[in-house]
């Protein structure tokens, strides 16, 4: 087992139901994909010290669980997924980073 966990950061604040129409989306797509096992996201929790991050602060997390590499690797290329990218993107900009680990418990 694998997990995909990203982290997202849209570059300006975006209203919470924006935030979860697009974590919505990014679900129905990845789990309707049938190559991820479990998905689950959150909303990043504001504390005072955000303002003092050394980069980007998260708009949310999302954790892909996923049975081995290959399907990790089918993820980046699965239909409708560079799609979604772009659309979001359009509508409000934002970066991701990502780490590929195995369970963390």
């Amino acid at each position: 087992m694998i997990h995909h966990t990203m982290i997202v950061a849209f570059d300006s604040p975006i209203p919470a139901s924006e935030l979860d129409r697009y974590l919505e989306e990014f679900e129905e797509l990845v789990m309707g994909s049938g190559l991820v096992e479990s998905v689950a996201a959150r909303h990043h929790i504001r504390v005072p010290g955000d303002d003092h991050a050394p980069v980007a602060i998260a708009s949310a997390v999302v954790q892909l669980r996923l049975a081995d590499l290959d399907a990790l690797n089918a993820t980046f290329t699965m239909p409708g997924a560079l799609d979604l990218i772009k659309r979001w993107q359009a509508r409000h900009p934002y970066q991701a980073v990502w780490v590929n680990h195995e369970p963390l418990t």
